[in-house]
């Protein structure tokens, strides 16, 4: 749920310009009329202007969002949370090609060479470790696994990562 917070600021009877003041080149409190890089500047001199409204400008609402953590925050419950190791077993249904593309689509940034090389390993000694990761995230890609056919599961993982 986000908050609108609106103020305001009300400008000094110092910067508006009196109706008989004449337009100096290089006066800070003239109105500007040439060509301007920026937009903001004549548009706040136009507002600010004598017989433009009120004088008063409105600031830019800031949106305030209490449920969002910083990234500080999230890297340190990461690192707070106890690592687990997502293995692949062998089976002898799902041919090697399919393993390896199932590997790539499941787990985020897997090159070929990394599932190839997962793949041989589970094919050769009958599991694999696929990624260490936090326990949601562990559950998560093992539940991926296992919904394309493939034999996976998760336990702690010793030492980190």
């Amino acid at each position: 749920m986000e908050a609108a917070v609106p103020s305001r600021i009300a400008l000094s009877a110092a910067s508006r310009l009196p109706k008989n003041r004449h337009s100096v080149a290089g006066d800070k409190s003239s109105i500007y009329k040439g060509r301007c890089q920026s937009l903001a500047i004549p548009m706040a001199l136009v507002a600010a202007a004598p017989g433009k409204g009120g004088g008063v400008l409105d600031r830019p609402i800031e949106k305030i969002t209490p449920s969002r953590e910083s990234e500080f925050d999230v890297k340190k419950k990461r690192k707070m949370t106890p690592p687990y190791r997502v293995i692949l077993h062998n089976d002898n249904y799902n041919r090697r090609e399919y393993v390896v593309q199932v590997l790539m689509k499941v787990i985020p940034g897997m090159t070929v060479d990394n599932a190839v090389n997962i793949m041989q390993e589970a094919h050769v000694n009958g599991l694999s470790v696929v990624i260490i990761c936090s326990q949601s995230e562990a559950e998560e890609h093992c539940t991926s696994l296992r919904g394309n056919g493939l034999r996976s599961s998760i336990e702690p993982a010793s030492g980190g990562c």
